[in-house]
């Protein structure tokens, strides 16, 4: 399996799957472009759940991680009723943000449709930068060695 450059090495940390619904499809009979970064923000909960710090749980320690900025390639469109496989990597993470790849490709993964990035950012609920590293040091821990790991490989 041939992965995007962006994702630095052929590692998987975390696979989602997920069926195209009827409504993420637009008159050509494809998802419309939009519901990709949806189907980041999916991926990206299950990361975090595969990871054993679900948003939920993060939240509850007042922290919040929105988006600093997120990118798209479409490659190869996926339609409704198909299977797609969405895989995401953290990349970069320092303590107070973070960066994470995404690739979607079909359900044999034989055609990658989709490649993407997101940014963030880890605020308390007034919007002030948060360390991790001082505020969830086990998330922190988890976090750096899942990027020891990848670079591991």
């Amino acid at each position: 399996m041939k992965y995007n450059e962006q994702c630095l090495d052929e590692t998987i940390d975390c696979v989602y799957i997920r069926e195209v619904n009827y409504y993420e499809t637009d008159m050509m009979k494809v998802v419309h472009h939009s519901n990709y970064i949806r189907w980041f923000e999916e991926a990206r909960t299950y990361l975090l759940d595969c990871l054993g710090y679900p948003y939920a749980k993060i939240e509850e320690q007042g922290v919040m991680i929105p988006v600093l900025s997120v990118s798209c390639d479409y490659k190869l469109p996926c339609r409704f009723g198909e299977k797609v496989s969405i895989i995401t990597k953290l990349v970069y993470y320092n303590g107070v943000r973070m960066k994470l790849c995404y690739e979607i490709w079909d359900e044999a993964h034989t055609g990658l449709r989709v490649t993407g990035t997101s940014a963030h950012c880890f605020v308390d609920t007034d919007f002030r930068p948060v360390s991790i590293k001082k505020k969830l040091p086990e998330m922190h821990e988890i976090f750096m060695n899942t990027l020891k790991d990848a670079k591991k490989a």
